[in-house]
């Protein structure tokens, strides 16, 4: 009954209250042929401590990220995070609060996402951001949909450098919002003519920056032709430590800018949960999704924050709603804006360095080794290997001599014949050492 606390007697009560003979009449409404009519494959009842040893080993099979040379990215990257962010966030003032839905109790809370999007603002070179989003995915389904209002059009081309998994979640949030997704085809070396697919009906060009395969690519022409046509540039980000180094997309004349928040402030974690970043032009205010905290004074001239925007489906009519965003990710927000406080402008930018050198040193020990060809003309502190024969099994040797070498394309693209190349990312945790371990463990399994 530690689990189960209510009786026989109380679901007698409940079932006669809403009237209905037994529990199999509440899934009647479903199809039969998708009910389980056998008990859940799963071992018997265990005790506390059986159950204990038994995740314990099972996680002890993981080869984790800080206990290795670690060379994964592909939308997800490990970064040195100073032990005071950590700390601060979980401070209970922050670690408890929810949603600051009364502005006089929540004044802190209000603060600092008034204080972060000033500064996902100011590192994309737009005039405002909203105050985060899920992921760096649905914020950029949510562009999409933002541009579709804006434009009145309802058709988006993707770039063939966009992350796949962003690219799943618009097709899917697209489909049931009856859009038309034209998505070029796989881009390793971005050299897809973008330009030539846009026209009048199209309402925005999606284009990812350092793109998938690590290519840097210069927007400004993309975003003219689709200032031409009428049409707005959806700039993607996965690795925000880039902008502390890179020309923002706002001065490459973006529209909106949208990306992961997760390298500043937020650990690898297995996937999660972390944080969507938004910044568009002062112009589209009202069509952003999701929530902007605004400054103000109070009754008595005393400075003040507030939920100045909240066009959400909780608040306002579906068909007038910007987003069904319920809420945001406030705490990996925090912990973002407190990383990158402490590290100031310079400091990002010495961090973004640190990174391009990280990469770049990799590269040329790679040099070395035959068969193995780095296919980038341009690339931050993430680049895509050719390698002789099929990528994932190289990963998978390189993983039992202890070297986490990356993300093999057929992972993300299954289907594209690209199995013979290798994402492989390096950053400022990456030390000397590592690399050269990398190169060992690539030659050894070569």
């Amino acid at each position: 009954m530690r689990y189960l606390p209510l009786t026989e007697a109380d679901r007698t009560q409940m079932r006669d209250a809403i009237g209905v003979a037994d529990i199999a009449a509440l899934y009647a409404d479903v199809p039969s042929e998708l009910l389980l009519d056998r008990p859940l494959d799963l071992p018997r009842a265990k005790s506390e401590m059986e159950v204990e040893r038994l995740l314990s080993a099972m996680a002890k099979r993981n080869l984790s990220a800080a206990s290795a040379p670690f060379f994964i990215g592909a939308g997800a990257y490990r970064h040195h995070i100073p032990a005071s962010v950590d700390h601060l966030i979980q401070r209970s003032e922050f670690l408890t609060s929810y949603t600051p839905y009364q502005p006089e109790i929540s004044q802190g809370t209000l603060q600092y996402l008034f204080e972060f999007q000033t500064q996902v603002a100011m590192l994309n070179g737009m005039e405002i951001a909203n105050a985060s989003m899920y992921d760096g995915s649905t914020a950029c389904a949510e562009a999409a949909l933002m541009a579709h209002r804006i434009t009145k059009r309802r058709k988006a081309i993707l770039s063939g450098g966009l992350h796949p998994h962003y690219a799943d979640v618009l097709r899917t949030i697209s489909h049931f919002a009856g859009d038309e997704i034209v998505a070029l085809a796989p881009d390793v070396r971005a050299r897809e003519d973008i330009t030539s697919a846009i026209d009048d009906s199209v309402s925005c060009v999606v284009v990812q920056t350092p793109d998938v395969f690590g290519n840097l690519r210069d927007l400004t022409s993309i975003a003219e032709a689709c200032h031409r046509h009428g049409a707005l540039l959806v700039a993607v980000f996965t690795e925000v430590v880039s902008l502390g180094l890179l020309k923002s997309p706002g001065e490459m004349g973006a529209d909106i800018v949208v990306g992961e928040g997760q390298s500043l402030g937020n650990p690898l974690s297995f996937g999660g949960p972390y944080l969507g970043l938004l910044a568009t032009r002062q112009s589209y205010l009202r069509q952003t999704p999701g929530r902007l905290i605004g400054e103000t004074v109070d009754a008595d001239g005393r400075r003040g924050y507030v939920t100045t925007l909240s066009a959400r489906e909780q608040h306002i009519r579906r068909d007038k709603a910007t987003s069904n965003i319920c809420t945001n990710s406030n705490l990996c927000a925090l912990a973002f804006s407190i990383h990158l406080s402490l590290l100031g402008e310079a400091g990002l930018r010495r961090l973004a360095r640190a990174n391009h050198a990280s990469a770049i040193d990799l590269v040329d020990r790679l040099a070395g080794v035959a068969g193995v060809e780095t296919l980038n003309e341009s690339f931050f502190n993430e680049f895509t290997l050719r390698v002789p024969g099929d990528a994932a099994r190289l990963v998978e040797a390189m993983a039992e001599q202890g070297v986490l070498a990356g993300v093999p394309v057929s992972r993300l693209l299954p289907d594209a014949g690209l199995d013979d190349l290798l994402i492989v990312a390096s950053t400022e945790v990456d030390t000397a050492e590592d690399r050269e371990a990398f190169v060992a463990a690539m030659r050894g399994a070569l």
